[in-house]
């Protein structure tokens, strides 16, 4: 039986000293029939578990099947895994610096690229499909997908939208302890919005444009109220590893795994699971696993796990998610420039951080803030502290080349306005 206390142990279990921190990337992109355009089918030729069996065949990467489907591959610490719409999400290991993590991701990308030109496929890197419309997409055979899109649409209007026509891309960093996890989680929440400003790559949809900046990033604003924005407690006295512990404890479950399926419990509590009471359920008592799934499903703009998880900015060319985890490398690996960020949003109030956050989908960099400054002011500010930072850490001075990437956006925008 799990304890309160378990959960919380659970995740100071994260806490590292500064020689184990790791860096580890996620990003998702959109495959297509070259000739046109067409999304594809799980089972098609070509379609996307044919591509799952040419990185297999090819390039020695490992099956994980679930309920019979192969829905997933293994190479080492890093994944490839399918979205529900048949996006395909590269998850790479925890490396130390920002160089060993675009060598490997290099490699996926070259693997990738080199399957599906030989498949007459096309690779897609943006936040928002373009084109496609919901009944354009052909759904993968993943459980849990099934369970997802037939709760979401009792809590907001985008969430299926969100499954099928989105794509991402986030940065995973590690704390030493509790305090430091609460400063980089109240960071990591202030200045999400310059790097989903600096990341936004999608302006159409249904081939019309939106006039929003990252139409992704507005799904979810009206997705699901429990799980979703910006967790106001982080910056409250008292927030801690149990501070979130009780906010994952009161949002409601969608499943738990079963004898290797997914098992709907949708609006379900964990807490009413730890007491034996879970609905169809009774009896039962959840285990750590259990707890790590539910964890997966919430989705505020940073996520906790024994880690912090990055997750605003849409999908975007691999140097621009370089670029990003370059910007949250140089910030988070580096106390004075830590220090320095903190000091760019600690008087805001969490009236103005949400404000921001709805702002930031249509305005980007050119969202307001007081003073008649813009979002933009805030960037330059934190792309310099970032490459302050990188100049501290073993970078081979890599990462500040894409740096220039996100001057060389803010300038662009700037020019413009």
């Amino acid at each position: 039986m799990l304890t309160y206390d378990d959960l919380v142990n659970d995740m100071a279990l994260g806490c590292k000293p500064k020689e184990d921190w790791r860096i580890g990337i996620e990003h998702e992109q959109f495959v297509f029939h070259a000739e046109n355009g067409k999304a594809l089918e799980y089972d098609g030729a070509p379609g996307i578990k044919q591509i799952l069996e040419r990185f297999i065949a090819d390039y020695g990467w490992e099956p994980v099947e679930v309920a019979g489907y192969l829905i997933a591959l293994k190479r080492g610490q890093s994944m490839i895994t399918l979205e529900p719409g048949g996006q395909v999400e590269f998850s790479g290991s925890p490396l130390r610096s920002t160089g060993e993590v675009r060598a490997e991701a290099d490699r996926f990308y070259d693997e990738f690229t080199a399957i599906t030109k030989s498949l007459s496929l096309g690779i897609l890197d943006a936040g928002f499909h373009p084109s496609w419309r919901r009944e354009d997409i052909h759904r993968m055979p993943k459980e849990r997908y099934v369970i997802m899109s037939e709760y979401m649409p009792k809590r907001g209007r985008y969430g299926i939208d969100m499954m099928l026509r989105t794509c991402g891309a986030q940065v995973n960093l590690d704390f030493s302890s509790e305090a430091d996890m609460v400063k980089k989680y109240r960071v990591a929440l202030g200045l999400q919005p310059v790097v989903t400003a600096l990341l936004a790559n999608s302006t159409h949809a249904e081939g019309k444009n939106t006039g929003y900046q990252s139409y992704r990033s507005l799904m979810w604003e009206d997705l699901d109220p429990d799980r979703t924005g910006v967790p106001g407690f982080v910056f409250e006295d008292g927030m801690s590893f149990a501070r979130y512990v009780d906010y994952a404890l009161d949002v409601p479950m969608y499943f738990i795994m079963r004898n290797g399926h997914h098992v709907d419990v949708s609006g379900q509590s964990f807490r009413a699971f730890m007491e034996g009471k879970l609905p169809g359920h009774e009896g039962e008592f959840p285990s750590i696993d259990d707890w790590h799934d539910h964890l997966t499903t919430l989705f505020p703009e940073v996520r906790l796990k024994r880690y912090l998880e990055l997750r605003g900015p849409d999908s975007n060319t691999p140097a621009m998610v370089y670029a990003m985890t370059s910007f949250w490398t140089g910030i988070f690996y580096n106390s004075d420039a830590l220090d320095q960020a903190w000091d760019l949003i600690r008087d805001w109030p969490v009236d103005l951080h949400r404000q921001v956050r709805q702002d930031v989908p249509r305005f980007g960099l050119l969202t307001p803030l007081p003073e008649r400054q813009t979002l933009i002011n805030q960037a330059i500010e934190s792309i310099a502290i970032a490459r302050h930072g990188l100049s501290h850490l073993n970078d081979e001075q890599g990462g500040k080349v894409y740096l220039d990437l996100l001057d060389q956006k803010v300038r662009s925008v700037a020019a413009a306005a």
